[in-house]
């Protein structure tokens, strides 16, 4: 290799970064000390950015595209350096390429229970689960707060940060109580814009941007999902009487299915009682049918009632005395009712005129 080569093994002809991963929101390109060579190539690809900075200060920035890289394409690099050998020479400058994309299927959740307190089941403690999607807004804002000189950065180093906003949010908004429990299920998609909303601020300051947020699941301790669950089936089955045999029944058929042979004693001792309730169910008489009381009377221009036969029978009323119940279709005198003749037993009919 010649004098020449070497010289010009010294600069980089093309500037340009191939992602292959999921998760690098940014990269430094590595030049290990060379120098870029004034007319090299950079190449931005759709949904990338390119900065420059030079001795630790921001320089430029480029969109997607293919540049060639020139003082006079250089403006803020250009001001920043007094350029000794003429604008021929070339120059360093550390470049970072960022991912633009937008990422999607990260992972969140509330790392410690949320204590509300709920119209119905009165103080909770419940857990959320759910993914979000972002993106880069502000490259320059990113690589200040957060990357510095790191040569590459991922979505899992601002992960805890983002969490810790979004779990604070989120309690925000749930610890306001106008939902309950039992309906939050309805409202997963509002309360993930709201808090897509809210966050904005947050992942601004880090020229980062949220897109999406998306409630996969509100969940409660063990032990109150379980009581929800045998209140469910309580009502299913009605009343504690069938609650009971209902236990009984799955005691009996889990010692049944017991591999050492169940409890014998056990066994006969529920089926006794069973069979003792299912007597007791059979033994209960019907309950008696409801009065009909159902006739209404008008009196002096007003509606009284409703009463029953006797009632009636007991107010005296006339057979002129207009009357009227249900299935009738308009008001009509007692006397000409035949359902109303026993009332009029004992009263004599009127004088003929």
């Amino acid at each position: 290799m010649g004098l020449f080569d070497a010289i010009r093994g010294q600069f980089i002809d093309v500037i340009e970064w191939l992602d292959d991963t999921q998760d690098t929101l940014a990269f430094r390109f590595e030049r290990q000390g060379n120098e870029i060579k004034n007319g090299a190539k950079l190449i931005v690809r759709p949904g990338q950015t390119a900065v420059f900075v030079n001795e630790g200060q921001v320089a430029d920035e480029f969109g997607e595209g293919t540049y060639t890289l020139v003082t006079n394409n250089l403006p803020i690099l250009t001001t920043l350096k007094s350029w000794p050998h003429g604008f021929s020479s070339p120059f360093k400058a550390e470049v970072y390429f960022f991912n633009t994309r937008q990422f999607t299927g990260l992972k969140w959740g509330t790392p410690h229970p949320i204590t509300l307190r709920d119209p119905e089941l009165g103080p909770v403690r419940l857990r959320a689960f759910g993914t979000y999607s972002m993106r880069i807004g502000h490259a320059a804002t990113l690589l200040r707060q957060l990357i510095s000189t790191n040569p590459s950065f991922e979505t899992d180093d601002a992960a805890d940060q983002l969490r810790a906003f979004m779990t604070t949010h989120f309690a925000q908004w749930i610890g306001k109580g106008e939902i309950g429990v039992y309906d939050l299920a309805a409202h997963y998609t509002q309360i993930g814009d709201a808090m897509r909303v809210a966050l904005q601020p947050d992942f601004a300051q880090y020229g980062l941007e949220v897109m999406h947020i998306l409630i996969e699941s509100v969940s409660l301790p063990p032990e109150v999902e379980a009581a929800i669950d045998k209140r469910t089936q309580m009502g299913i089955l009605g009343d504690m009487s069938r609650y009971t045999q209902f236990q009984a029944a799955n005691a009996i058929e889990a010692s049944a299915n017991n591999p050492s042979g169940g409890n014998p004693a056990l066994d006969l001792a529920l089926g006794i009682a069973m069979g003792n309730q299912l007597q007791s169910s059979m033994n209960t008489p019907n309950p008696p049918p409801l009065p009909q009381a159902a006739w209404f009377v008008g009196v002096g221009g007003k509606q009284e009632g409703p009463f029953d036969l006797a009632a009636l029978a007991q107010k005296n009323i006339s057979r002129e005395a207009l009357v009227w119940k249900q299935g009738m279709a308009s008001w009509e005198a007692a006397g000409s009712v035949e359902e109303l003749a026993s009332v009029f037993a004992n009263v004599p009919p009127p004088l003929p005129k």
